[in-house]
């Protein structure tokens, strides 16, 4: 076999550039503290590491979903907090309104003080975020959801939206409450309707219950105001006797009886108490109720004089009472709502966190350098690296034509 000089400066040239490659890359290595920085170093441990980054970016978005989903609903419950602790007052001065032993001026004591009341509980429900969106105002954030109209009712112009942010794969979380369901849409006390007392009232009734029982076979529902009249039955007792607004009688006069329901069409209505002869009432279809007006009513009827103490004005009191109720039960399921979500997050917060921890050892094991092992490799490539240019100087300064 021939070796010529040009082999043997070859074979010296490629040995010393691959020692100088090894040595450069354990220098990388050492630099980054990373021992595979291209694909090249480890094809094999570059797709796990590239995996689990890609996993941790996708940990890291939930987590900041979270952070903000967290933000956005701990702010929700605590003005929902807020406003059923001022709901709470507020039902605690109709209590006192309704004393028989108050004058009028007392009650519009009392009803200045509600008003009051009133705006804090509108202040509340248009609550902005640290962005400037109102937070109760469903998919509408740039405008405040509630107002006074006119005619000094409340009106909600937000919508019934829920923005939701995903807190994992596969799984979402409402990030707000809409203003309706958290002070509109409470269910009315009484059912299906709402009960209009007439000042000319002179007995002492409650409408307990106005709702909308399903016949077999079904029965059309028509919506309307039906008029409840009361009359004589010529033997001590009395007779009722239904009719729509056009005004046409639909149930006819007969024997009325507290302890049994009205009923006529697809409609039964309840009545605790003892009407008196020609005592007449409304009903109109109303099967939610707002907190607001409902207040709003309580506080008109304490400014009316002595109207609160009227059969009439005890009878819409005692009503209105009822849907006070109702209404802080729709704010505290709303705020539950808010309590397990908070829950949810908390939870996801949790698993990400221990997913992170998990990732991120697999990570180290996959890319992070041993620094001692390392350092002694590097140390070996230069020691190889010195032998192999040494070697080179010498082989590179001698020729075949030395020993002919």
């Amino acid at each position: 076999m021939r070796i010529s000089t040009g082999q043997m400066f070859q074979q010296n040239t490629n040995s010393i550039l691959n020692k100088q490659s090894a040595t450069n890359s354990i220098i990388a290595q050492i630099s980054s503290g990373k021992k595979v920085n291209t694909a090249g170093d480890d094809p094999v441990a570059a797709i796990g590491i590239d995996n689990l980054k890609q996993k941790n970016a996708l940990v890291d978005q939930f987590i900041k979903n979270i952070d903000y989903a967290t933000s956005h609903i701990q702010q929700a419950e605590s003005q929902l907090g807020q406003a059923d602790t001022l709901v709470g007052s507020m039902k605690e001065s109709v209590l006192r309104g309704i004393n028989g032993s108050m004058t009028s001026a007392e009650r519009q004591v009392i009803a200045d003080d509600m008003r009051q009341s009133l705006e804090q509980l509108m202040s509340i429900a248009n609550t902005k975020d640290e962005s400037g969106n109102y937070i109760f105002a469903g998919n509408k954030t740039n405008s405040a959801p509630f107002a006074f109209n006119n005619n000094g009712d409340v009106v909600y112009s937000g919508d019934s939206g829920i923005r939701k942010s995903n807190i994992a794969a596969g799984v979402q979380v409402n990030t707000n409450v809409p203003g309706d369901a958290a002070f509109m849409n409470a269910p009315n006390a009484m059912g299906d309707y709402g009960v209009n007392y007439l000042p000319s009232q002179q007995g002492d009734f409650v409408v307990s219950s106005a709702k909308i029982v399903p016949q077999i076979p079904a029965v059309a529902h028509i919506a309307d105001i039906y008029s409840f009249k009361f009359s004589d039955d010529g033997a001590g007792g009395l007779n009722v006797e239904v009719s729509d607004s056009t005004p046409t009688i639909i149930s006819a006069a007969a024997p009325f009886d507290a302890s049994v329901p009205i009923k006529f069409r697809d409609m039964e209505v309840t009545i605790d108490g003892k009407p008196a002869v020609n005592d007449v009432f409304t009903v109109e279809q109303q099967p939610q109720v707002s907190i607001f007006d409902t207040f709003s009513k309580a506080i008109t009827l304490f400014e009316s004089g002595d109207d609160a103490q009227t059969p009439a004005g005890q009878s819409e009191l005692a009503q209105l009472l009822n849907n006070i109720d109702s209404g802080v039960n729709q704010m505290s399921q709303q705020r539950s709502l808010t309590g397990n979500s908070l829950k949810v997050l908390q939870q996801y917060s949790d698993n990400h966190t221990d997913e992170k921890l998990i990732n991120t050892s697999a990570l180290s094991k996959l890319e992070d350098l041993d620094f001692a092992s390392a350092i002694t490799e590097f140390e070996k490539q230069q020691l190889a690296l010195s032998a192999a240019s040494s070697l080179f100087s010498k082989v590179s300064s001698t020729s075949l034509f030395d020993y002919i």
